[in-house]
């Protein structure tokens, strides 16, 4: 069976992803959504099609559960693979004393800045997302490990069904949609509409049960699109709770 054009891992280690144009590696390659070139070495084994590859951006199944505390003054999230192996963790960052304190007492903090750090199971830094303070409409800074920005996830509407845009260089690249105000399904799609991945509270692969709360989800990529889209479509997914559904 052929192995389909996508961005696999890299066989040689040097970089996260690298593109397979469905016969042979490619020069191209990518990490935390930075697309660069890298010279392929030669014998290196082709990638198994349907294989996620075990990385944050190959999964084609990533499970998202928010750990659980008395008082939640700090969101804090695992990713996980649908077999169960933690990929990633979520962390907001940066946040002060008296932001906390606030967040406490009031739901202000929602009109704040927010940072997320995503870090894989070595706590080394994959990424970055900030949402700058906002009064009604929101926007997502998507960034690499040394704060060079990947693209923006960008909402289009303040009041009625979700709706971002997913930029990049002043492109749009992608949406995320709300299918109802209430509901945790999310359709994401590519510049042309076509569904790419769904956000939802369940999937056929583990019980219903396990998705009980909104702060447990299931992301799956229906196809691996070209960074940096991919990577933005993953950032999006990371950042559903604490930046664009509150919002």
């Amino acid at each position: 069976m052929t192995t389909p054009a996508n961005w696999y891992r890299d066989p040689n280690g040097r970089a996260e992803l690298r593109y397979w144009d469905g016969e042979a590696w490619t020069d191209q390659v990518s990490t935390a959504g930075a697309q660069s070139t890298d010279p392929v070495e030669s014998g290196a084994a082709s990638p198994e099609a349907g294989g996620g590859g075990g990385t944050l951006l190959t999964e084609p199944v990533l499970v998202v559960n928010q750990k659980a505390k008395l008082i939640e003054l700090n969101n804090q999230y695992s990713v996980s693979g649908q077999d169960g192996q933690q990929l990633a963790m979520v962390n907001q960052v940066g946040q002060s004393a008296a932001k906390k304190i606030l967040r406490f007492v009031s739901s202000l903090d929602q009109f704040m800045t927010h940072k997320l750090q995503i870090t894989d199971n070595s706590g080394q830094v994959l990424m970055q997302l900030t949402r700058p303070r906002k009064v009604m409409k929101s926007t997502v800074i998507v960034e690499d490990a040394a704060g060079n920005e990947i693209g923006k996830i960008v909402q289009q509407k303040a009041i009625g069904k979700i709706n971002f845009n997913l930029e990049s260089n002043g492109q749009t690249l992608g949406s995320i949609k709300g299918e109802n105000w209430r509901s945790w399904n999310f359709r994401i799609e590519d510049a042309e509409g076509n569904e790419v991945a769904r956000i939802s509270k369940t999937f056929e692969g583990f019980a219903k049960a396990m998705f009980t709360t909104a702060d447990n989800y299931v992301v799956q990529i229906h196809q691996r699109m070209p960074e940096p889209l991919n990577t933005l479509i993953v950032a999006s997914a990371l950042c559903i709770d604490t930046a664009l559904k509150q919002d």
